[in-house]
């Protein structure tokens, strides 16, 4: 049985989610037991994000997600992917309201099509939330931290809320084949 680790450090973007997702397809060609995600970003694209839940979800074999230190944003729907989700004693989440940087002039049928996108994101976010951690002692009110306040766990917080299972610094198996994912 060999464990696989990904280090993934950095934005979440085309580049950084086509890597992703070579690396996973690589490890589970090589048969890879288990899959280890250990994670530190600040977020990025929403779709990239989905679309990297989706895919995390979909392996034939279990991830586990690990927040190395700070996982931000949309990071947090790829760390949700984790059957077993753990984080550094000295690490946080952050959850705080979407933004868009539009580039040159807009139309209103193209700024509808935003709005309907934005509010579908926000709808997917708070759901994947919801799902992944609905077991928690004290529940996040995603959707206001989403909409207008953000928030910051830290370990023990994200534990009541469901985000992680356990605080463990997670020292790597000595046989653990590693990857990185990074830019």
């Amino acid at each position: 049985m060999t464990t696989h680790i990904v280090h993934f450090t950095g934005p979440i973007n085309s580049s950084t989610c086509g890597q992703l997702i070579d690396k996973c397809t690589q490890a589970v060609q090589q048969d890879a037991s288990e899959l280890i995600i250990k994670i530190a970003t600040m977020g990025g694209e929403c779709s990239y994000g989905f679309s990297l839940y989706n895919f995390l979800m979909s392996l034939p074999i279990p991830v586990n997600t690990h927040n190395l230190g700070t996982v931000e944003s949309m990071g947090n729907i790829i760390f949700l992917a984790g059957r077993r989700r753990t984080a550094c004693q000295h690490s946080k989440f952050l959850f705080h309201p979407f933004h868009w940087t539009l580039h040159g002039s807009v139309d209103h049928a193209r700024m509808s099509e935003y709005a309907m996108s934005l509010d579908y994101d926000l709808f997917l976010y708070g759901r994947i939330v919801d799902e992944r951690t609905c077991d928690a002692r004290k529940p996040l009110d995603v959707s206001q931290a989403l909409m207008c306040a953000p928030k910051i766990l830290n370990p023990a917080e994200a534990l009541e809320a469901g985000v992680i299972h356990e605080v463990d610094e997670l020292a790597p198996p000595a046989n653990a084949v590693n990857w990185c994912v990074h830019m």
